[in-house]
């Protein structure tokens, strides 16, 4: 992999890969953690990415939410 300087990398598994017009809804399992990832249908194509690929989620983000259970 490129150098990012994204630190938050994830490796994971892609599940399934729902694909419209334009954005592709692709989910991965980290480890029984599940990510869901929006991506164009383009870049799914470009990196070749199917159902049981292994691929690696990088998360960068200016926010990160935190909630408590009620």
């Amino acid at each position: 992999m490129k150098k990012l300087s994204a630190r938050n990398r994830i490796p994971a598994k892609v599940v399934t890969i729902s694909e419209g017009e334009v954005i592709a809804t692709v989910v991965l399992d980290a480890n029984g953690q599940r990510i869901v990832a929006s991506i164009t249908v383009e870049a799914v194509r470009d990196l070749g990415i199917a159902e049981g690929s292994e691929v690696i989620a990088v998360v960068k983000a200016s926010d990160v939410m935190i909630g408590i259970e009620d």
